[in-house]
């Protein structure tokens, strides 16, 4: 794909993203996302043949967003489990500064209005998270009774729902405080206890 139009299809997904967080996917009209992202319906067309695979495309962009930046932690020298708690973070971080990322996450909350299976993302994290405790019990950082899936399954769900609940009562505003929050609780049930 020509440079030109790598800019044009990226510009119509940032502006699906930002239209998509704003008003949801059942309110917003392809005119409204013709105008943010400052392009034609021609343009648009030419990328996109409807909402539809315009909401898949921006869940698609803001995956890899997320991934982008989560495999620059996975890959760092830092302790598994802070890895995990950081990946946490930067995620927060960026529902707080990247509309691509803030209208994906609304439209996996959405993803029923246009049939949509949007598993595979959180099972990447789930998986992702699960490796990271399996590697933290081999650390002796937590606790070798711990079952590493289950806890993978539940933090991401605790994630999900504490970001989401952040979203409904501040419009994300306390959403890094409400993670360092989870993680306060979270802790003291993973981390190996010397033997006394």
């Amino acid at each position: 794909m020509q440079q030109r139009a790598k800019e044009t299809r990226l510009a119509v997904i940032e502006g699906a993203a930002r239209v998509f967080a704003e008003i949801g996917y059942g309110n917003a009209s392809l005119a409204d996302i013709t105008k943010r992202a400052a392009v034609t319906k021609g343009a648009l067309y030419f990328h996109f043949t409807s909402k539809r695979e315009l909401a898949l495309a921006v869940i698609e962009e803001q995956h890899a967003i997320v991934l982008a930046a989560g495999s620059q932690i996975a890959a760092s020298d830092i302790p598994a489990l802070e890895k995990i708690v950081r990946l946490c973070r930067m995620f927060g971080q960026q529902l707080l500064d990247e509309p691509i990322v803030q209208g994906g996450i609304r439209l996996t909350f959405e993803a029923s209005a246009f049939q949509a299976d949007i598993s595979g993302p959180y099972q990447d994290w789930i998986n992702t998270a699960e490796q990271l405790l399996i590697q933290a019990q081999t650390d002796g950082a937590v606790r070798p009774d711990l079952d590493p899936a289950a806890f993978a399954r539940f933090l991401i769900a605790s994630f999900t729902g504490v970001q989401m609940v952040s979203e409904v009562l501040s419009s994300r505003e306390d959403v890094m405080l409400r993670i360092e929050q989870m993680w306060a609780f979270m802790l003291p049930a993973l981390i190996s206890r010397p033997v006394s």
